[in-house]
């Protein structure tokens, strides 16, 4: 198989996939659960449960707040505690719904069976009924984006897709959860990606994977094998090759143009791999997204595992679950090092998008101390996007930044990903100045739109 991979920058830090080989265990019930109301990008969910009401897994405690929006279920059953402030991964205070968790009884339509339903056994599920049942479930990007999913399903008609891409690359080090799914879950995926493309009515499909994850490719050709119209695209190891701009060039070598343009207007809709599954389940099980593979992970932690884990746990319980944290300095992430977020309380739930909780310890904690830019150029070099980071920095750090300068070097177009922050040889604080600029940047654009 000849290896592809995208055009421009990129960088390569260490695997250290410390689980890929251990078996997904299902997590612990926690005794309190916390669904934050915004779990997605849009509108936060609004609550349809009061304190004292009863739940069920599977029961809906809000509904969706708006078009860009989605419901959110209860993954446990029990009674409604309360609606208040939690911390969540973002590091603030949001709204919550609060359950007391009580035994483990399920919504009676929900299937728990092993069977695997295949597509052409259900010629019921037309196009608008899959997207349907994916919009009810509560399905959104499980990559960490949190886009509802079945907004994707329904492109504008200025855009014509012509083809789905199966994210499951997991070029973030450390955490495997995807891959764990993929090698558990083959046949579900696969059912589930048919179901995509009847959903946008295309006939051509592919699923990248990196060439670090070779039973998983050697798996997904075997299974494909009989499916003329799905392609298993190896990728050659290189970060951040699980961006969606990085992986449509990597796979059929267009270039998504700068924002608001998305893949879609290049002809491909890209659903993560973990996504996929979870429309599997909406569609052919009649589950909503209430639990999702998540990776504990840290090179000093006791245990570390992959667990399949109920919205609402707090991440602690999975951190006690792995033996607990190491002795000495600790920082908790969700996520990976390189775009992960510091956890600002041990008691933050896991989420739709809570892929990860990586801890670093010892001297990963700290950061190096920044010296002046040597103007090596490391961090052009390394953007995958193309952008000049030392300059974007730069104009952000000026006492009155330079709004429609940031604008017009493309600071919109930053994916976060922390590639010219992991290169610097100054040590740089320059993603985190970046996102600093992008957000005003971001906030003037917004401003300046509601005045047309």
């Amino acid at each position: 198989m000849k290896l592809k991979t995208f055009r421009i920058g990129g960088v390569h830090p260490h695997d250290n996939k410390l689980t890929a080989e251990k078996v997904t265990q299902m997590a612990p019930l926690p005794t309190q659960a916390m669904f934050p109301l915004s779990q997605h990008i849009g509108a936060p969910a609004k609550p349809v449960v009061a304190k004292g009401d009863k739940v069920k897994v599977g029961t809906l405690i809000a509904e969706a707040g708006g078009f860009v929006s989605a419901p959110i279920y209860s993954s446990v059953s029990g009674t409604v505690a309360k609606i208040d402030n939690v911390w969540d991964a973002s590091g603030y205070r949001k709204p919550a719904i609060i359950i007391n968790v009580e035994g483990d009884e399920w919504e009676s339509e929900i299937d728990r069976s092993d069977n695997l339903e295949k597509l052409e056994n259900h010629p019921e599920l037309t196009a608008e009924e899959i997207i349907n049942r994916v919009k009810e479930a509560g399905i959104t990007g499980m990559g960490g984006a949190g886009f509802p999913t079945f907004i994707k399903l329904t492109p504008p008609p200025t855009a014509k897709a012509t083809c789905v891409i199966v994210n499951a690359v997991e070029c973030e080090p450390y955490i495997t959860a995807d891959y764990r799914l993929m090698m558990e879950h083959a046949d579900e995926v696969i059912e589930g990606l048919k179901l995509l493309m009847k959903a946008v009515g295309v006939d051509k499909a592919y699923i990248g994977i990196e060439s670090n994850k070779p039973k998983a490719l050697d798996l997904y050709e075997m299974k494909c094998y009989v499916f003329s119209n799905i392609e298993v695209v190896g990728l050659k190891k290189r970060y951040p090759q699980g961006g969606e701009k990085q992986l449509v060039d990597a796979c059929i070598h267009r270039q998504v143009p700068a924002p608001p343009a998305i893949p879609v207007n290049v002809g491909a809709v890209v659903q993560n791999v973990a996504t996929v599954y979870a429309i599997y389940q909406a569609v052919m099980k009649r589950k909503p997204l209430i639990e999702r593979y998540t990776t504990v992970t840290g090179n000093e932690l006791a245990h570390p595992a992959n667990f399949i884990a109920r919205m609402g746990t707090p991440a602690s319980l999975l951190i006690q679950a792995c033996g607990g944290l190491p002795d000495g300095d600790n920082k908790v992430l969700s996520g990976g090092p390189m775009m992960g977020k510091a956890l600002p309380n041990m008691d933050a739930p896991i989420c739709k998008g809570t892929n990860a909780i990586t801890i670093l310890t010892g001297e990963d904690v700290k950061r190096k101390e920044a010296s002046p830019c040597i103007r090596c150029a490391k961090c052009v070099q390394a953007c995958p996007m193309g952008l000049e980071p030392y300059l974007l920095s730069r104009l952000t750090e000026m006492p009155n930044p330079d709004l429609d300068r940031l604008e017009k070097n493309d600071i919109v177009s930053c994916i976060a990903c922390g590639c010219c922050q992991f290169t610097c040889p100054a040590h740089r604080p320059l993603l985190d100045t970046i996102q600093i600029g992008k957000a005003k940047v971001m906030a003037a654009i917004k401003s300046r739109n509601a005045k047309k």
